[in-house]
């Protein structure tokens, strides 16, 4: 179970509303950050890139640091949401091991900026909500844990339960690989070749059907 989401206040009371402007605030403000860093950025510059008066924007956000936590926070929910469906999926361990790893190696492809930024920033945000971010990605990995215990559990995969945490983070990185390398990568493999080559490889190690 997630630790509860840190509520950001808005003067807005439409779900729909906010949502749809700090999405719009969150794209413009992830390539403020990238391309002149956190503390550079300035809120009135945030507002302007989002079309924004700065007074808008203050109906939706406090402060920076908001905007940095809710671009956290959205990586994490969709990670979460996709892996989750990989998880319903009717079959044994293994198999919904490949459909999480596709999922989750997508996922970061999609959101590389985002997720590049939130490993550059993330010490500028507020210690506590730092520790939510924190414990989020650790939610990612035990979402991974969860999947190869059931795959040791039916027997597709062969691990011991000692190495489940170690695999997973393995995973975690092979997906930030992606994004921290991809400048490099991309000169030889597609995503769907990496995704494959880095799936036949962890397969190597716990398969049982080598």
């Amino acid at each position: 179970m997630s630790e509860r989401r840190k509520a950001i206040p808005s003067l807005v009371k439409d779900p729909k509303l906010i949502e749809k402007r700090r999405e719009q605030i969150i794209e413009a403000a992830v390539d403020l950050f990238i391309h002149k860093g956190f503390h550079k950025t300035t809120t009135r510059e945030i507002a302007k890139a989002s079309g924004f008066s700065i007074g808008t924007l203050y109906e939706y956000i406090e402060s920076k640091e908001d905007v940095l936590y809710l671009v956290c926070d959205a990586i994490h929910a969709e990670l979460e949401t996709r892996l989750r469906e990989a998880i319903t999926f009717n079959g044994t361990g293994l198999k919904i091991l490949k459909l999480a790893l596709r999922s989750f190696f997508r996922v970061m492809d999609q959101m590389s900026d985002r997720v590049l930024l939130i490993y550059q920033e993330t010490k500028s945000l507020p210690a506590e909500t730092l520790r939510y971010v924190l414990r989020r990605e650790e939610e990612i990995g035990a979402i991974f844990e969860e999947i190869l215990n059931r795959g040791i559990a039916d027997g597709s995969i062969h691990l011991e339960e000692k190495h489940v945490k170690l695999m997973a983070g393995n995973i975690m990185v092979l997906g930030e690989m992606w994004v921290f390398r991809r400048w490099s990568l991309k000169k030889h493999y597609t995503l769907d070749e990496y995704v494959d080559k880095q799936t036949e490889l962890l397969l190597r190690e716990i398969s049982t059907t080598k």
